[in-house]
């Protein structure tokens, strides 16, 4: 029975058919939003509802009925700002379905990530939207072995394909990025790559190659400058890449957020940005906040991709028994800024 505890009684659905003289069928009925209820019985019955103090059993309705509508989010690193705007997208794309949804932070951690899949499947949900570490796939098997339906979003396995994803171009991004700052002139361009296990990682590198093949500018390795996704270790690399006196006149960084710590560090070393050197970010996070001195950056459609990772989890979560996978594969764009 649906019931809470208030003035140390429990009001239930009886106490609200005593209140507005409907049967207790009737107000369970009115409180689930079903149709055969007029919009008057409703209004009446969830504003006496309301009145009492009622709140929905939940976990007792998805014990009757196996479903909980809530959706999982799973995120490397909550506290970039990317991280927290696709969320936010993907919340609100849910609700519009009747769909609550939780965020699980992973820091990057597979073993956090592992953690958070069996949180998730604990918690009953009704399907998880994951940004993987690919550290490993072990929880990959987990959740095709329990049939809890999940997409993968912003990166994919290449050896599991398996799987719905949904992510950005990243081929395309990457070759963008380098083509935007060839053609201003530039030869000499750092990148500061994420790790090659993350697939965005390796091709962001792959469109950086392609767009310096393209303009017959020799690849010169010494250049490419692995680093963590996460923050903090970016003003290390940048620092020894100009003690070891490389010289690059631009920057195309895998993210915004490590867009922002290389131009921290050159502006500490008396260079300016970008008169000295220029810089390209990836994942436009200005289009949502307005920062004093605006990036450059490879800008995927943040709302569309939330959408498409929504819009395909609930198909695979109406119709577990297809043998359709999605594969969805979003252009970005470039949005030119001051930092080139």
């Amino acid at each position: 029975m649906d019931e809470i505890y208030q003035n140390n009684k429990k009001v239930t659905l009886q106490d609200i058919a005593l209140k507005t003289g409907f049967t207790k069928n009737t107000v369970s009925r009115a409180l689930r939003n079903k149709p055969e209820i007029s919009e008057a019985t409703r209004k009446l019955i969830n504003d006496a509802a309301r009145e009492m103090g009622y709140i929905t059993n939940t976990i007792a309705g998805a014990l009757r009925s196996g479903v909980t509508k809530t959706i999982a989010i799973i995120l490397g690193d909550i506290s970039n700002p990317h991280f927290g705007i696709m969320a936010k997208e993907v919340e609100i794309a849910a609700r519009r379905h009747f769909y609550n949804t939780f965020i699980i932070n992973t820091d990057e951690n597979y073993e956090i990530e592992e953690k958070a899949v069996y949180s998730a499947l604990s918690k009953k949900v009704d399907g998880i939207i994951l940004c993987p570490t690919q550290r490993n796939t072990d929880d990959i098997q987990l959740l095709k072995k329990n049939g809890i339906p999940f997409v993968l979003w912003g990166r994919r396995f290449e050896e599991e394909p398996e799987t719905d994803y949904v992510i950005c171009n990243d081929l395309m991004g990457g070759y963008l990025a380098t083509q935007h700052l060839i053609e201003r002139g530039h030869r000499d361009i750092l990148c500061l790559t994420g790790p090659s296990y993350i697939s965005s990682a390796r091709e962001r590198l792959a469109g950086y190659q392609k767009a310096l093949q393209e303009s017959k500018i020799n690849y010169n390795p010494i250049l490419i400058r692995e680093i963590s996704v996460t923050a903090g270790e970016c003003r290390q690399v940048v620092r020894k890449v100009l003690e070891e006196k490389i010289y690059f006149s631009a920057i195309f960084a895998f993210s915004d957020m490590i867009a922002w710590e290389a131009i921290y560090t050159l502006n500490q070393n008396s260079l300016n940005v970008p008169k000295d050197v220029a810089v390209v970010g990836f994942d436009n996070i200005q289009s949502r906040m307005f920062l004093p001195f605006p990036l450059t950056s490879i800008s995927p459609s943040k709302k569309k991709m939330a959408r498409r990772a929504v819009d395909v989890l609930l198909k695979k979560m109406h119709d577990p028994m297809t043998g359709q996978y999605f594969h969805e594969v979003i252009d970005p764009e470039i949005k030119v800024r001051e930092s080139t």
